[in-house]
C-alpha cells in the first residue's frame, strides 16, 4: 500500500485512505458498512454476488465496492435508492434458488446469506425457483458439498486454489447450469481434495460443511455398553469459546475439561499429551536421521491434510515424510492398549472421541492402517472384530452446537483438570496448535538430547508469526543447521519443490495445512481472519508460558509410559503404536 493518501467523499463526509485503497475499506472511514456476501479478506475479490455495488457520480452504472480503488475526488453514495433497490434484487436473486430449509441447516445462526437477507428485511420471495435440485456430494469422510444451498460467491474455488494450490473444485457450466463442482462432477472423494476444510470454514452458507457425527457420539454417550473417552487438540482451548459467542482468542481450558464433563464423557483426556510424545518419537527420529544418514530433509507428519497432499501430489518426495503417526492417532493407539489394559476395559467398548480443529481429521481415523490397538490386542491372542484406534473425530464446531444443545453456560462453567495418565504435558505440546509450534517444541527437546545442555531461550521467535515460510537456525551437535516451518499448502508447495530440485538448505521442516496453522484449521470457527488468527495464536503462547513444564522430555508422565509401557522412542512397540508408513494417493 502507498504511504501517498487520497482524499474522496462517501456519503457527504471527506474521508483520507492510501493510495490503491478498494471503496469496502473507504467506506469504513466514513462509518459505512458496505453488505458483501464473496469479499473474503486474503482472496483475490470476485465481483460475484453483487451486494457490494455503490453509486459513484458521474457513472453510468452501479460500481462493485470490493473491486473499485478509490480516486481522488471521487463522490460515491452507500445507500443511495438506486443502490438499496439493486442490493435488494441481488438478494432476492440469491433467495430464488435457495432452499427453505434453515430451520434443520447446520448454519442456521452462522448463515451469512440468512444474516443478510435479516439485515435488508426481505420476508418473502418474489423470484420463482431456476434451477433444478442438484444432490448432495457426500463422498468424502470429512467434507459434504450440497450444491442446492450454493450461491456462487467462489470463496470455496479461490481458497483451494490460491491459498491451498489444490484446485480440487472449479466453476462448471453456464448460465443456470453454473456450479460449483470437482472434475467431472465425480465427487470430492475421486477428486485432488485433501480434505483441509478450508473451503467449509470460508463458506458463507451450508453448501460445504463437515460430516456432522455429533448424533453418533450422543449415541455413543447414552450407551451404557461403552465407555467414552474424550481428547482435546491444542487448538480447541482458544477457539471453542469463540464458537461460542466468547472473543476470539478466549482461552477455555479448564471450562472446556468441565463442559465435556457435563456433557458425559467418561474421561477427559488431552492430545496434548500424545503431542509431547510425538516430540519424543519425531526428535528421536531426526536424531537417528541425522546420526545414521537417513533421508534428510525430515519433514513432520502430525497435519493429516497436508499428508493427503503429499500423498497425492509428491508422493516421490514420501521418504522425507516423519514415519510417525498424528498426535491423534498416537492416543487413539494408546486409549485402546495402555488404558484398556491398565484399566481393564474391554477395548471393543471403548469409544475415543478426539475434539480437532480440523476436517481432515475425520478420514484420518477412518484410515485402514489406523487398527494398531487392534493389531497389538490380536497379537496377545485377543479375539473380536477389528476396530479404529479413534471412533469420531469432532470439529470445533460439532462440539460447541453439542455444548450448545445440552444448554451448557461455557463461559460460567468453573475449571477443571484434565484426568490422569492421559491428560498431563508440556507448554511444548501446547504450541503445536500454532504455525512453527512443532518445530520449536521438536527443537526444545532435541538440542538438550543431542547437546547435554539446558537451552538458553526456549522461545524460537523467528518460528512465530503469520510469514508463509519462516526458517530459524540451530547448533545440534557442533554443526549449524536450518529448520524452516511453513503454513497452508501453496507454501508447502516452495519448500517441496525445492526438495525435488536438490536444492533445499534445510535439515527439518515443519508443515501446517492450514492457515496459521491448527489455530486457522477448516473445523474452526467460520469466516477466520489474520486478526482472529492471532488472538488465537497468541492464547496458545500464554498457555505455554503459565505450564511449569514446557519440555516434551521433562513432562514425568511421558517418563512413566516409557519405563512402564512402550520401552523407549523408536522401540519395538512404540513402532507398532505410533509409527506408520504413508503410501502414494492416486486420484
Amino acid at each position: 500500500m502507498s504511504d501517498k493518501m487520497v482524499i474522496l467523499t462517501i456519503d457527504g463526509k471527506e474521508v483520507s485512505v492510501p493510495e490503491g485503497s478498494g471503496l469496502l475499506d473507504a467506506a469504513k472511514g466514513a462509518g459505512a458498512d458496505i453488505p458483501t456476501l464473496c469479499y473474503l479478506e486474503g482472496l483475490v475479490p470476485s465481483a460475484s454476488c453483487g451486494l457490494c455495488v455503490v453509486e459513484i457520480e458521474g457513472g453510468k452504472s452501479l460500481s462493485r465496492a470490493c473491486v473499485t480503488k478509490a480516486i481522488p475526488g471521487m463522490k460515491v453514495r452507500t445507500t443511495s435508492p438506486r443502490v438499496m433497490a439493486a442490493r435488494r434484487t441481488a438478494l432476492e436473486l440469491l433467495l430464488a434458488n435457495h432452499p427453505s430449509d434453515c430451520l434443520s441447516c447446520t448454519r442456521n445462526g452462522s448463515c451469512e446469506l440468512q444474516t443478510m437477507a435479516e439485515r435488508m428485511g426481505i420476508r418473502e420471495r418474489r423470484f420463482p425457483r431456476t434451477k433444478k435440485p442438484m444432490g448432495m456430494d457426500v463422498s468424502t469422510e470429512g467434507i459434504v458439498r450440497d450444491n442446492d444451498k450454493c450461491i456462487l460467491c467462489g470463496r470455496c474455488v479461490s481458497v483451494c486454489a490460491e491459498v491451498q494450490g489444490v484446485s480440487a473444485i472449479q466453476f462448471a457450466g453456464r448460465g443456470i447450469r453454473t456450479r460449483v463442482a470437482a472434475f467431472m462432477d465425480r465427487g470430492l472423494a475421486s477428486s485432488s481434495c485433501v480434505q483441509c476444510g478450508q473451503c467449509s470454514v470460508v463458506c458463507p452458507t451450508g453448501a460445504i460443511t463437515e460430516k456432522d457425527e455429533t448424533r453418533a457420539v450422543w449415541r455413543a454417550l447414552q450407551s451404557p455398553a461403552k465407555t467414552v473417552l474424550v481428547q482435546t487438540a491444542p487448538a480447541i482451548r482458544a477457539s471453542l469459546g469463540e464458537a461460542l459467542g466468547m472473543a476470539p482468542g478466549s482461552l477455555v481450558t479448564g471450562k472446556m475439561v468441565a463442559a465435556l464433563r457435563k456433557l458425559g464423557f467418561n474421561r477427559v483426556f488431552d492430545t496434548q499429551f500424545t503431542a509431547d510424545l510425538t516430540i519424543m518419537e519425531e526428535g528421536s527420529e531426526l536424531i537417528s536421521r541425522l546420526t545414521k544418514g537417513g533421508t534428510l530433509p525430515m519433514i513432520t507428519s502430525c497435519s493429516p491434510g497436508w499428508v493427503n497432499f503429499i500423498e497425492g501430489f509428491y508422493p516421490t518426495l514420501l521418504p522425507h515424510l516423519s514415519s510417525c503417526k498424528s498426535p491423534q492417532q498416537m492416543f487413539g493407539a494408546l486409549a485402546k492398549s495402555f488404558y484398556a489394559e491398565r484399566a481393564t476395559i474391554d477395548p471393543g467398548s471403548l469409544s475415543v472421541v478426539s475434539i480437532m480443529p480440523c476436517t481432515a481429521k475425520k478420514r484420518e481415523t477412518q484410515r485402514p492402517e489406523m487398527r494398531s490397538a487392534w493389531e497389538w490386542w490380536k497379537g496377545k491372542g485377543h479375539q473380536g472384530s477389528s476396530y479404529y484406534d479413534v471412533d469420531f473425530a469432532l470439529t470445533t464446531r460439532e462440539l460447541a452446537r453439542m455444548i450448545r444443545e445440552a444448554g451448557i453456560d461455557l463461559a460460567s462453567l468453573p475449571e477443571e483438570e484434565f484426568d490422569d495418565p492421559l491428560g498431563r504435558s508440556t507448554g511444548a505440546a501446547t504450541i503445536f496448535g500454532a504455525t512453527g509450534g512443532v518445530m520449536e517444541a521438536a527443537l526444545r527437546t532435541v538440542y538438550e538430547i543431542v547437546e547435554g545442555k539446558t537451552l538458553a531461550e526456549l522461545e524460537f521467535k523467528p518460528l512465530r508469526g503469520l510469514h508463509g515460510i519462516k526458517e530459524a537456525t540451530v547448533v545440534l551437535g557442533g554443526k549449524e543447521i536450518r529448520v524452516a516451518a511453513a503454513h497452508s499448502l501453496s507454501n508447502a508447495r516452495v519448500l517441496l519443490d525445492e526438495i525435488a530440485a536438490g536444492s533445499s538448505p534445510y535439515t527439518f521442516i515443519e508443515i501446517m495445512s492450514c492457515p496459521g496453522g491448527c489455530v486457522g484449521g477448516g473445523g474452526q470457527p467460520y469466516l477466520p481472519t489474520d486478526a482472529k488468527r492471532k488472538l488465537r495464536t497468541g492464547a496458545i503462547y500464554t498457555e505455554d508460558r503459565r505450564i511449569p513444564i514446557r519440555k516434551s522430555h521433562e513432562n514425568p508422565a511421558i517418563t512413566a509410559i516409557y519405563k512402564e509401557f512402550l520401552g523407549e522412542p523408536l522401540g519395538h512397540l512404540s513402532h507398532e503404536l505410533l509409527h506408520t508408513e504413508y503410501k502414494e494417493r492416486t486420484f
